[in-house]
């Protein structure tokens, strides 16, 4: 920035290159900072879909609140069911307050949800009919979002890495209540490590899908490219799902269990797992609401969010005295 020139009466393209320079030299963004609209608009997009993910990522759990095979686990289910909705609470006041300049609030992204323009993550369009469900989706599922929002505790727009650093904490404790399940069940009765595997296959390519494709062409847009451009996010789809196989899939061998996917292996030359990939075309069928449960918990959260209308005018009445 020239010497003795205020920030405002730089042109549009001498603001950008001073963005880009904060956010290369570490700088965390503030929403009161001076941001570019794409960098706005990429965030808004990001933390509305992660913060509904977390929303309707309770969804499948909560169904096995009444349904739990002990109190214990119960407990520990009803639990995490709480810090998930927490955790899209907490995101969604994030993204409010890079909404307010253009208008908007959380009623609209309520709204984008409902409309369909607004996705949330696939492995919460699935079915969880089984016990050993609950556990592959607090050890894998959990496990895999532990990874991509580890990866943006370093993210460039401060409010959203200070919020993933209590998210991730508590998703630790998560994954640790998906691991007793699955240890459980793994030394359990032949019946019980049947359910476990049976629930492992029909997860499995939910869970390749979960980082999504590999490279933009694949979706025919560039918003991962953009989020690392502005250092949103630190890695690529593909690096985030190489993490989770090295992680993981020893730990999965370990139990006995076997991956539905017999090209699996490691490569030694590469450094790099090769596996066979996704059906990209279902992908994009599961998020854009065909998944076999999304509209049945799409209707849910519609009815809660009506039922509670009465909650949210008396609030605004309050809040207007």
């Amino acid at each position: 920035m020239t010497v003795g020139m205020s920030f405002n009466q730089l042109s549009e393209d001498e603001k950008m290159t001073h963005f880009l320079d904060r956010i290369n030299a570490g700088e965390k963004i503030e929403p009161d900072d001076w941001m570019p609209e794409d960098y706005r608009l990429q965030l808004i997009r990001l933390i509305s879909m992660h913060g509904i993910s977390e929303i309707m990522g309770a969804l499948p759990e909560k169904e096995w609140v009444p349904k739990a095979p002990s109190l214990h686990r119960k407990l520990a289910i009803m639990a995490k069911v709480q810090d998930e909705m927490g955790h899209g609470q907490l995101l969604l006041r994030v993204a409010e307050d890079l909404m307010a300049p253009l208008g908007k609030n959380r009623h609209d992204i309520m709204e984008d949800l409902f409309s369909g323009k607004l996705k949330f993550h696939n492995v919460f369009h699935m079915d969880a009919p089984t016990w050993g469900d609950a556990g592959i989706i607090a050890w894998l599922v959990d496990g895999a979002a532990i990874i991509s929002q580890s990866m943006m505790l370093d993210s460039s727009y401060g409010p959203y890495a200070r919020a993933l650093k209590r998210i991730c904490a508590e998703e630790v404790f998560h994954a640790q209540h998906g691991e007793s399940i699955i240890l459980a069940m793994a030394e359990g009765t032949p019946e019980q490590r049947e359910m476990l595997q049976d629930s492992l296959n029909r997860w499995w390519e939910s869970l390749i899908m979960f980082f999504g494709p590999k490279s933009a062409k694949e979706t025919g847009n560039s918003n991962a490219d953009k989020n690392i451009m502005y250092k949103i996010r630190t890695k690529t789809n593909e690096d985030l799902r190489q993490e989770f196989f090295t992680k993981y899939i020893p730990r999965i061998w370990s139990l006995g269990l076997t991956i539905p996917d017999d090209t699996i292996r490691f490569d030694e030359d590469s450094q790099m797992w090769i596996y066979k990939d996704a059906d990209w075309s279902k992908f994009k069928q599961i998020v854009s609401g065909n998944g076999p449960q999304s509209q049945n918990r799409l209707d849910l959260r519609r009815r809660s969010y009506k039922n509670n209308e009465w909650v949210r005018a008396a609030l605004a009445a309050k809040k207007a005295i």
